[in-house]
């Protein structure tokens, strides 16, 4: 028989062995039915463009039964969840920076006598429209939920207040983001998302490289410690993190006018945590792959999730609470909360305190793995 005619033993021979290396190659093969297992939950359960519930404070000087209707009504709704009653315009100014609540409601304090006088007050509800997605359907449907709240108090001779154009006149303030532009929302989560991507996926190769060039044996011969290996190479690419971030926030401003309302300096300060972290994971990586291409898909595998569990695509009130806590552990979700806190917000050290912990931590523990890893390959 011919060497070049096709020959069924010799294909499926090497059908075989493909399928022994695949055996052998455990990682790539969970990759290959992990990820797709991922996406699928991650899309069919987590994902959710119209998120409900969303935390809304009230700041009520009237206390009469129709601000209570009407309280009780956003509370029995599906998009709107009371968490706060606020005491003063310090407190809710605070609550929306901080991004403890999406929304405010403003109920003024001759709000009952006006509506009985037939006067149409206004109640005004104020929004945190960083995250346009967040707030469209909830402030949609606010109009129709107000006047349906107050048809079983205006019966008799209040009735007449139901007719066209209702009661009461409903004003929205959106803040940090007015009119709604989706740059301004987008392009600082890039910051971070462009971070996590580069920072963990450059350095996943720094280990495996130098173990498939065989000069890892010259760097096992060192006496140098494995935290002045870890941290020594780490050091190099937060000067290429820093290139990064400049590049992207010129382009955020001169392309895309995203304002900039607060401190330049401490968001690259905290942008130092934020790298360290997203390096430390990368180190961690590269100790538990054999390859480069395992080392990689390692860091694919940790950058899916980031991407659609932070906030950054999806709103991530409208996640299940299952995900919020997965979330929860990603530094780029506390990241994201941080940059458009003080590029759209103005916001202080104050306000970003609680985002900042959880990064570091997240640094810590990663560092850690990765220096306990690196030293059993020493041993």
């Amino acid at each position: 028989m011919s060497r070049h005619a096709f020959n069924l033993r010799r294909f499926w021979a090497v059908v075989v062995k493909e399928f022994i290396q695949m055996r052998r190659d455990r990682v790539t093969f969970a990759m290959m039915v992990g990820i797709p297992l991922l996406q699928l939950t991650l899309f069919g359960y987590a994902i959710n463009m119209n998120p409900k519930h969303l935390p809304t404070a009230v700041l009520a000087a009237d206390n009469s039964v129709f601000s209570r209707t009407l309280v009780w009504a956003l509370r029995n709704s599906d998009y709107f969840a009371i968490v706060r009653e606020a005491a003063s315009e310090a407190e809710i100014r605070t609550l929306l920076a901080q991004g403890d609540v999406q929304f405010v409601l403003h109920i003024p304090e001759d709000f009952s006598r006006q509506l009985l006088r037939g006067e149409r007050p206004s109640l005004l509800i104020e929004a945190d429209a960083s995250d346009p997605a967040a707030t469209g359907y909830a402030l949609s449907t606010l109009n129709s939920l107000i006047l349906m709240a107050f048809d079983r108090d205006l019966t008799g001779p209040l009735r007449r207040l139901r007719a066209t154009p209702g009661p009461v006149e409903l004003r929205t303030h959106r803040h940090y983001n007015p009119e709604i532009i989706t740059q301004y929302n987008v392009v600082p989560g890039l910051l971070g998302v462009v971070l996590t991507m580069t920072m963990v996926i450059i350095t996943a190769l720094a280990i495996t490289r130098e173990r498939e060039r065989g000069t890892m044996e010259n760097l096992l011969s060192t006496p140098a410690h494995p935290s002045e290996v870890m941290i020594g190479k780490i050091i190099p690419y937060i000067a290429v993190g820093y290139v990064q971030v400049i590049l992207i926030l010129l382009a955020a401003r001169l392309l895309f006018h995203v304002p900039v309302v607060g401190s330049v300096g401490l968001l690259l300060g905290v942008m130092l945590l934020f790298i360290a972290a997203n390096l430390a994971m990368g180190i961690t990586f590269s100790t538990l792959a054999r390859n480069q291409l395992q080392a990689v898909q390692m860091a694919f595998f940790y950058f899916l999730p980031n991407i659609l569990l932070s906030g950054f695509m999806f709103p991530f009130r409208g996640m299940p609470e299952w995900a919020q806590a997965f979330g929860e552990i990603l530094p780029l979700t506390h990241f994201l909360r941080i940059v458009r806190g003080i590029l759209l917000k103005g916001n202080g050290l104050a306000e970003i305190a609680p985002e900042v912990w959880p990064i570091a931590l997240f640094m810590v523990v990663m560092l850690s793995l990765g220096i306990k890893r690196y030293r059993q390959t020493l041993d």
